[in-house]
């Protein structure tokens, strides 16, 4: 029987399966001969041991199509940054870092910008004008009043999504919303083999909710992580950050130098473009904090090797 892996600890492996059940698997030993370590999201193969108990093991991995490093996980379809419009305010260069990150390992993007009750128009509409041509889907919800859910649910619909964000923009309020029972269900496992239980948390798959009634769909997963403040751009480099703007492509052929940065030269038809609002200067400051910040990168980095 195929399925999906949502959990591993101790040694164990918790499968989402094609009959809707949740198996505690052991990997084969020839996981360990060839050196080959099941992740969450791991597609996999598994024989039942047991159908009352629901253990089996795990024979074999399905190929990968991406694997994610931090957090541990394979077989992301996209990812989806919750950031609140206000309370917290967002903090948009923190944003723009995590939307760089998920690009450069080509992992689509849903912004989800939350707390609209206790927004007003005005702010709303500038978060919408900064990312418009950002090339993610953006949209705007109350979990508190649940508005706007239906449009998320829909984009989370049959896929694996990596949920992100810094604390307090109601991630856990929203991921809630859409929790199906199979979440408890493992949990309850945990106890019965007292596992995991003063361990730090662990990367877990949470199954979500059929949305309705209808023909079964294929299942759809989130992949929450802890809340982050910081982001850095490792081994990046200074001249490839202005590829992860994508509102500045359609300009690009027009600059006067191929190869323009946008930020000193000389007839640069992005920085025109900011200056007659086609391309929202919040974004390009933030591009130009980021340019910065490489630029000087490269400058310690070869001070400290001459």
């Amino acid at each position: 029987m195929r399925g999906k892996i949502i959990r591993g600890v101790g040694g164990f492996y918790y499968v989402h399966a094609a009959d809707g059940e949740i198996y505690e698997c052991r990997a084969k030993g020839i996981f360990r001969k060839e050196k080959i370590k099941p992740l969450v999201g791991d597609d996999v193969e598994i024989s039942i041991l047991d159908t009352s108990d629901k253990t089996g093991n795990v024979d074999r991995l399905l190929p990968r199509r991406n694997m994610l490093v931090r957090p541990a996980a394979a077989n992301v379809d996209q990812a989806m940054v919750v950031f609140a419009v206000t309370h917290p305010q967002p903090n948009l260069n923190l944003l723009d870092r995590f939307l760089i990150l998920m690009s450069r390992q080509d992992i689509p993007v849903i912004i989800c910008f939350n707390k609209t009750d206790l927004a007003d128009a005005k702010q709303m509409n500038t978060l919408e004008a900064i990312y418009r041509g950002c090339g993610c889907e953006v949209c705007f919800v109350s979990v508190e009043r649940a508005e706007g859910l239906d449009r998320v649910r829909s984009l989370l619909e049959a896929k694996t999504t990596v949920l992100a964000g810094p604390s307090g923009v109601g991630k856990s309020s929203l991921t809630n919303r859409f929790l199906s029972g199979h979440h408890m269900e493992v949990g309850e496992i945990s106890k019965k083999i007292d596992r995991g239980k003063h361990t730090t948390r662990h990367t877990e798959l949470l199954v979500l909710d059929p949305p309705g009634s209808g023909e079964a769909a294929a299942p759809s997963y989130l992949l929450d992580t802890p809340g982050f403040s910081s982001l850095y751009l490792q081994e990046m480099e200074y001249e490839d950050l202005k590829d992860y703007f994508h509102e500045f492509a359609p300009y690009e052929p027009y600059c006067r130098f191929q190869g323009c940065m946008h930020l000193k030269e000389p007839d640069c038809a992005v920085k025109e473009a900011v200056a007659k609002g086609e391309i929202h200067s919040e974004r390009y400051q933030s591009y130009a904090l980021l340019a910065e910040e490489l630029k000087g990168r490269r400058k310690n980095y070869a001070a400290g090797h001459t």
